[in-house]
């Protein structure tokens, strides 16, 4: 019998080739005003172009979101905010910049309009964290949720072959957590099947013609019912490694979500089959873990975690961090088996069982 309770998200999601030209008006119907512009130090013309666009709606710019958003850069966006008289933000960039927005909303309440320009889909989750001493330390709260989410993909097409890979394989992440996990909701995995069969469609696509506005724009639908997926369901092991690593030695997101996914559902298989089973069906593969390592290879993103600049000696301390007592993934992770997942990760090694 069917069991499950379900609550959606506040999601208000503008999609289509274009569709950045509207954000003036549906700014205006939503009542919002005084925009801190949010980007990164190396979108800095793109921010502007969006600060033009608002006109007197814009309050200013802040060009210095930061991956995993460190406490010091919210600190420092929170005083800007504050003595523009920010009421609103507008992030345009990628995860570093939704991040950015959202943190600003849990602190300022700002309302926040996210224009993604990569597949991270983090505008499409209640899950938003801060990185302070070391360590990233995330929440879940619905008011975080984009006010308004803006999809162009004329936005993802300057995106590098590499990135497109890379944060094309997070989108997939969020989506393959919530098909193969501990108690999924229907829902959420509806959602999910949806978004890997959309991205394992337009991702070697995207690669190899990335000037294809039709594979961009399955990409982008991928990402964002893959991330609405993650919104509405759950995270485990797999995120756990990927925040450890982010916040405590400062990899790449999107990288070290690509480099993880197969040997995190490799991890999970024996206990979670009917669900691993769904992701290859989804994938279209025999096999899920060898399914994703594969695309991954086909898709040229890094598949080792030496590739991103982790130490062999890293990997007892993330063993240690992710597999804490106080704070249990399910299915269950003993450090044993997490060390070994890191070792093979650590090498590029084909997803193994373990």
């Amino acid at each position: 019998m069917t069991d499950f309770a379900f609550r959606a998200l506040p999601w208000n999601v503008v999609f289509g080739i274009g569709a950045v030209e509207r954000l003036p008006a549906e700014m205006d119907a939503l009542g919002l005003d005084r925009a801190l512009v949010l980007c990164t130090p190396g979108s800095q013309a793109r921010g502007r172009l969006i600060a033009k666009q608002l006109g007197d709606r814009a309050a200013g710019l802040f060009a210095d979101a930061r991956m995993h958003v460190p406490s010091t850069v919210l600190d420092e966006a929170s005083r800007r905010a504050r003595d523009l008289g920010a009421k609103s933000t507008v992030s345009i960039g990628g995860g570093s910049t939704t991040g950015l927005g959202k943190a600003l909303a849990a602190r300022e309440g700002l309302d926040n309009v996210a224009i993604p320009t990569t597949y991270s889909g983090s505008e499409m989750t209640d899950i938003w964290g801060v990185t302070e001493s070391g360590r990233k330390v995330t929440s879940r709260d619905a008011r975080v949720v984009p006010t308004l989410t803006i999809y162009d993909p004329n936005l993802t097409v300057s995106l590098s072959a590499r990135m497109s890979a890379s944060s094309g394989l997070n989108a997939l992440a969020q989506a393959v957590v919530n098909v193969a996990a501990d108690k999924p909701s229907p829902i959420a995995s509806a959602l999910a099947v949806e978004g890997i069969r959309a991205l394992a469609k337009a991702l070697p696509r995207v690669v190899t013609e990335p000037n294809d506005l039709e594979a961009r724009s399955e990409a982008l639908y991928g990402a964002c019912i893959a991330a609405g997926a993650l919104g509405v369901g759950s995270t485990g092991l797999h995120h756990r490694l990927c925040h450890t690593l982010g916040g405590t030695f400062g990899t790449p997101h999107a990288e070290t979500h690509a480099i993880l996914l197969p040997h995190s559902v490799a991890y999970n298989a024996t206990a979670l089959p009917a669900g691993t089973q769904k992701v290859a069906d989804a994938l279209g593969v025999a096999d899920a873990p060898a399914g994703i390592y594969e695309l991954a290879k086909q898709l040229g993103a890094p598949t080792a975690l030496r590739q991103l600049g982790v130490g062999e000696g890293d990997l007892d301390r993330v063993a240690e961090i992710v597999a804490r007592p106080s704070a249990p993934v399910r299915p269950p992770a003993p450090i044993d088996r997490v060390r070994t997942l890191l070792q093979n990760a650590f090498e590029g090694l084909p997803p193994q069982r373990v």
